[in-house]
Parts: structure tokens; sequence; C-alpha cells
């Protein structure tokens, strides 16, 4: 089973998840093409980059800095939800095998410390849904589906890692949860992850490019 999921399936897996970000890219722009062409009469590279870079700076933004807690929460979410899949020892390992590529790879010590924040920040964010009323509102079980699905991986990894309950089998939830939400990446709202770019450069054409008025 193991060989299984991490031969055929985690090559399925890659498939689906590049080539459904790129038909979802490619049928979002023929959309907007179609149905918002004013925007590409105001696009304009300096806005369109400053509105991407100032929101990808903790506190760049003036809604940022409204909420101050949030916006470390979220950033401390995001940057370990990065860091640890792609430098953790162990994946390291598998990128060489698989791809021929050498990554740096960080102590293992700071992916236990690493994927213990990233659950506390899912917490956090699950909680928050929960107790602040305006987000609670805009706020579906499919999205605490997501949050729990994207602490899965790390949950899973941490305590095979550390041999907490059977290994085998932790580590094939491991696996399977990680393959999962890759897999679910680009049909869901998990594809900001790409989108966000497009979106924030295409608010900063219509609030700098037309307006002349920041966008952060």
């Amino acid at each position: 089973m193991y060989n299984l999921l991490t031969g055929p399936a985690l090559w399925a897996t890659f498939i689906i998840f590049w080539g459904g970000l790129v038909l979802r890219i490619v049928w979002l722009f023929r959309l907007s093409r179609k149905k918002d062409p004013v925007f590409y009469n105001h696009a304009s590279f300096a806005w369109g980059f400053k509105s991407i870079l100032y929101w990808m700076v903790p506190w760049g933004s003036a809604s940022m800095r409204l909420q101050p807690v949030f916006t470390f929460m979220v950033f401390t979410f995001h940057f370990t939800l990065l860091a640890v899949p792609l430098f953790l020892n162990a994946h390291s390992i598998l990128w060489d095998e698989a791809f021929g590529i050498s990554l740096w790879s960080m102590p293992d010590l700071w992916a236990d410390i690493m994927s213990v924040i990233l659950l506390v920040s899912v917490a956090f964010l699950i909680i928050r849904r929960i107790v602040r009323s305006e987000v609670r509102i805009l706020t579906g079980a499919w999205d605490h589906i997501l949050l729990a699905l994207a602490a899965l991986p790390f949950l899973t990894g941490f305590l095979a890692y550390h041999q907490f309950g059977p290994y085998e089998p932790m580590m094939t939830a491991h696996v399977i949860t990680g393959e999962l939400l890759l897999i679910l990446i680009p049909f869901t709202k998990l594809s900001h992850m790409i989108l966000f770019f497009f979106t924030r450069a295409f608010i900063g054409f219509e609030m700098g490019g037309r307006r002349g008025a920041r966008s952060w």
C-alpha cells in the first residue's frame, strides 16, 4: 500500500495538481477576457506588482494592520504550511530521488516546532471562524474541513516520526492526507495559493491603473 501511494499515486497526484491549476488559470483568464475586458485596459505592471507585494508583507496593508493578531497567525500558517513540506529532510530525499532536485533541508527539530506552530495556527483560525460572528456567517462546513485537512498531514507526520501509535498506519494516513490535499487545491478555495497573485494584480489594475488609488 505504501509503495503504491509513494509511487503511481504520487505521480497521479502531481499530474492532477499541476494540470488542474493550469486548466483553472486558463479557464479563468478566458472568462475574464470575455466578461471583464475592461480590466486589461488599465493593466499596469507597476500597480499590479505593488498590490501583490504589499499584501505579501506582514502588516503591509491597512486592513492587515487593523487585525494584527489575525495577520500574524495567517502568515505563520502559510509560512509553516509551505516550509515544512518543501524542506523537511525526509521530503528532500524524496525530491532528490523522484525529480533529481536537491533542496536545502531543515533540522528535524525545526520541522517539529513548525508542525506544532501550524497546528496551533489552524486551531486559532477554526476558533475564529466559530466565535467571530462576521466570519461565522461566511463560513460553511467545507471551510472547516479544508482547514482540518491542511493540518492532518502535519499531525500524522509528527505522530509517525515520534512513533505515537502504530507507525505504518500513521505513515499511510500521512501520505494519503498529503496527496488528497494536493489533489483538492486546484478545485477548492485552496487554489488561492496561485490565484492570489492574479487577484491582487487585477485589483491593483483597477484601483491604481484606473483610479490612481492604492489597493493596500
